[in-house]
């Protein structure tokens, strides 16, 4: 924590962006983020995860103020990607987002507000009205609804990358597969308070979706196997 020229205190962010191939929405996304937390003088870590592009993102993210740049040798997938950036974060409250700009930065200061008022460990943001193709929506439907039968968590829309934890929600915990998606499921078998508040949610910029039918079946699995930990 920082203290501000009023005395009260100020949060110091680390903001974890998963990449892959978006090397046309980073610079804009990039942008607004210095400029909410500019507006606030926050202090920030913007740590960019290179999840394999192929495109020139890695280099765009690295020519930015305030961001550091991991780069994976190839795609190891969102999961990893996170893993890796929220292990590297040094402050004590880690956002993450997805890189394609969907993720609006203006929710960022209400997710933190929310986290403290309500003294909680982890809040994640409620695509309540999506900006996503009807297919892509109807199989989150269906996958929300597995986890809730299977998971039983509090979560609406476990899978907007758009959260903020506590950075201790982090230690001795790694992500695997596709279990990004199920933090909190994860996170509230161990203990820790959830919440959820509603963000905006943009259409994409540029670029495509990097979502497909293997992702989906990779999901379910994750699914089965956080049932499995927290039954046994």
């Amino acid at each position: 924590m920082t203290s501000s020229v009023d005395g009260s205190v100020e949060p110091r962010l680390s903001i974890v962006i998963a990449v892959f191939n978006e090397e046309n929405n980073l610079s804009a996304l990039v942008d607004e983020i210095n400029a909410v937390c500019d507006e606030r003088g926050w202090v920030r870590e913007i740590i960019v995860v290179d999840d394999g592009s192929t495109d020139n993102s890695a280099r765009v993210a690295g020519s930015m103020a305030n961001v550091t740049v991991f780069r994976f040798r190839r795609n190891f997938g969102q999961t990893a990607a996170f893993d890796a950036g929220c292990h590297a974060a040094q402050y004590e409250y880690v956002v993450t987002m997805d890189g394609d700009g969907q993720n609006d930065p203006a929710d960022i200061p209400n997710l933190i507000a929310h986290l403290e008022a309500n003294n909680l460990d982890v809040v994640s943001g409620w695509r309540v009205h999506r900006q996503d193709t009807f297919a892509k929506r109807f199989v989150s439907r269906g996958a929300n609804l597995l986890r809730k039968v299977f998971l039983n968590d509090t979560i609406h829309d476990s899978g907007c990358s758009l959260k903020v934890y506590r950075r201790e929600c982090f230690d001795n915990v790694h992500l695997y597969g596709g279990m990004h998606r199920f933090i909190p499921a994860l996170l509230e078998m161990r203990g820790f308070s959830i919440g959820e508040l509603p963000v905006n949610h943009r259409p994409r910029r540029s670029g495509v979706s990097k979502y497909n039918a293997a992702r989906t079946i990779k999901g379910l699995a994750d699914i089965v196997l956080l049932w499995f930990w927290r039954s046994y």
